[in-house]
Parts: structure tokens; sequence; C-alpha cells
């Protein structure tokens, strides 16, 4: 078989009925937008380039599993729900949200019936987040409707606005407002990054792709999940949250590519990290021809290094579980096993008193005793880090680790 492939779809009938004749006349280099070519939608990449990144990533995979296969079921749970966590979070910090850690925790951590201890509270916002990505994963054999999609994006804007501005619910955009465009710089001088097809092809591109997602087909698992992300960001068929509903559409083809709805690595976390090369490797490819082989291999390569991140998260969830191990006979009081829960999942800054007192909700005078407490115990020292306030570590943290 040739090593460049074209993904073929079962609406390619209905497509060729909707195209236009403007359209039909276009070729490679004539047109403006990758849905506006004459062979959309039907993918093609160079399956030889690929194989190599592809067999890295498999790669990778088994070693994770290799090493979650020896820790347990709890402690595996635990490395769960840190990368679950970080999806969520990340997911929505690319679109320039930030949403509160130890309540993403506690809402995962609920649904999954994993004990954490106390739970924060949580929001309808991320309680919304939260549902839509554990639904991806946890039901990622289910088929994929439009009603599903609503449904996500129901959960995404739970008071039916984003900003200022109301959302259409329970349908696709309508563009009453203009077509749909990613922009980017001041009004009046912002620049279109892309434009999404219009609203009135919706109904007939969102069945294609959702035949494509729920149906048999050619492509490697692993292609076939950045493919779903590409193309679903490409229709941008909302008024907001299609960046966050591709991702989670990613996941779910992962999660059925990796033969199970369990999480332990973050695509989404990898893809913050990278923020400004996924947005220039979208525009690049959504401005070019259907052959998608770089995006492909960019997604690949991203893939390889989420799934390299995971060993790091396991290795905190195991440091975690071997301290508590150490102090549990210890008697400790509540603010002093959120604030060292804290340090082992990762405290940005320094730890001083005065954030102790902030964080727990207590005097000055009594973070320093707890404190006080934890370095007569052996559990806390100074940190070696200069600044004007002290701050502190756990007394396992390596010299010059900074709180």
């Amino acid at each position: 078989m040739d090593s460049f492939i074209t993904a073929q779809y079962a609406a390619n009938n209905l497509r060729m009925r909707r195209i236009n004749p403007h359209n039909l006349s276009m070729n490679s280099g004539d047109y403006t937008y990758i849905w506006q070519a004459g062979d959309w939608p039907n993918w093609r990449f160079d399956l030889a380039a690929l194989a190599g990144p592809m067999a890295e990533v498999s790669r990778a995979q088994g070693l994770l599993m290799g090493r979650l296969a020896d820790v347990g079921m709890a402690l595996r749970d635990q490395a769960s729900l840190a990368a679950l966590t970080e999806d969520v979070v990340k997911t929505s910090e690319i679109e320039g949200e930030q949403l509160d850690v130890e309540s993403v925790r506690s809402s995962i951590a609920r649904r999954l019936g994993v004990d954490i201890g106390a739970l924060a509270p949580v929001d309808r916002h991320v309680e919304g987040v939260v549902e839509m990505v554990l639904d991806a994963t946890a039901n990622c054999l289910s088929p994929v409707s439009r009603e599903r999609l609503f449904g996500w994006h129901a959960a995404l804007f739970p008071a039916g606005y984003s900003s200022l501005s109301r959302l259409k619910g329970g349908g696709w955009r309508d563009d009453a407002a203009g077509p749909m465009q990613v922009v980017s710089g001041p009004i009046g001088r912002q620049r279109v990054h892309f434009e999404a097809p219009p609203a009135d092809r919706l109904e007939a591109e969102t069945r294609c792709f959702l035949d494509w997602l729920n149906g048999a087909s050619n492509e490697p698992p692993l292609l076939k999940a950045g493919l779903g992300h590409l193309w679903f960001v490409t229709l941008h068929p909302f008024d907001d949250g299609n960046g966050r509903i591709a991702r989670a559409i990613g996941d779910l083809l992962l999660a059925r590519a990796d033969g199970s709805p369990q999480r332990f690595y973050s695509l989404s976390a990898q893809i913050q990290r990278e923020r400004k090369a996924y947005y220039d490797v979208l525009e690049r490819t959504q401005k070019r021809s259907m052959d998608v082989t770089e995006w492909l291999a960019w997604f690949l390569d991203t893939l390889h290094r989420a799934v390299d991140q995971a060993q790091h998260t396991l290795d905190a969830v195991l440091t975690k579980a071997r301290f508590w191990q150490r102090w549990a006979t210890m008697p400790l009081n509540e603010r002093q096993v959120k604030l060292l829960n804290k340090l082992l999942d990762g405290f940005e800054g320094k730890l001083t008193s005065s954030k102790w007192a902030a964080i727990a909700k207590c005097s000055p005078d009594t973070a320093l005793r707890d404190i006080n407490d934890l370095l007569a115990r052996g559990v806390l020292r100074k940190s070696d880090a200069g600044g004007r306030s002290t701050s502190y570590v756990l007394e396992d943290a390596p010299t010059g680790e900074r709180a």
C-alpha cells in the first residue's frame, strides 16, 4: 500500500452535493482556508514519515503502563487523579481561563471515589469542565452525537454566557454577528488568523465529521486522535468553547486508542506548555492543502512529551505516598496536613509564614507555631534559598530547592 494515505469518509457524496461552484474550481493554492479546498475533507498524510513517531509514542506509553502496573490500584487512582486535574486546569488555561486547582481536584476525586481528605468547595463552572472531560474519557466508547456535544457545550457555560456575550444553546452558531473568526491584536488593528466555515454549512459538516468519528476508518488510532482534534477545531461550530471541546474529542480518541478510559497523561497540559507552537502549527495547517503530515507529526511529538511528563507526575505521586507512610503515626492538625499536601503537590513560589497564614486562614502566630512544630519534628527545614523572608521546604527536599 502506498505510504501516502488519503482518509476517505462515509459522507463523501453528501460533501460533493454541498460544495458550491466556487469551491469546485479551487485547487491547491487557490483558496484561503483548508475547508474551502475542493477535496475537503479528504485528509492526506505521509504514513511512512509518521511511522517512527507513532512507534516512539507507543514505546513511551508501554514504559509508563509498565510502571503503573507495579504500584497498586490506590496509587494508580492517585496518578489518574493528578493527570485529570492537570488536564482540566490546563485545557482551560490554554483559553486564558484560570480554574482553582483544589476545586478541580475535589470535583474529580468526588466523582471517581478517590479519597483526598477534606474536599474544597466547587462552583458550577468547575463542575461543568470536569463533567465534559470525564464524560469524554470514561465514556470513550459511547458514540459522539450532536446532542452529546451540545451537552458538553452547555456544561462549559452553565449560565449561558461567555464573558458578557449570550451564547446560543442547544445548537450550532448562527453567524448572526458575522463570520466566526480567530483574531488577535487590538480593536482596529486585528489580525485574522482563521475563518471557520459559514454557519449554513455546519449541519452537514458536523454530520460528516460525526459519521467519521463514530465509524470504522483506516487511520491508525493515534492519527485518528490528531485528525479528530484538527477537524473539529477547523469547523469551530460553537460560539465559544471549540478549543476545549476539540481537545476533549482528542482525549476521547486517545482513550479509545489506549483501550482504557483511565487517563495517566495530559495532552492539554503539554499543549499549554507549547501554546505558541500549537497555535502556529494550527494556523499553518488550516491555510494549506489537505496534506496534514506536519500537524500530525507535531501532534505525535507533543503526545510523546506528554507521556514522558507523566513519568514525573507518577514520581510525585510515589513521593507523596512514601511521605505519608513515613509520617503516618505523627499527629498533625488540619492546617499542617493542608500545607504539607500543597508542598508535595508542587507549591509555586516560596512558602513563608505569611503565606501559611493566608492559605490556612489562621493568625500569623498560629502559622508560626505550626511551622515550628514541623521544624522540631524534622518534617520541614528552612530553605537555603535567599530572600527577605524565611521560607520552608520539606526536610527531604534537595538542598537549595526553592519552596
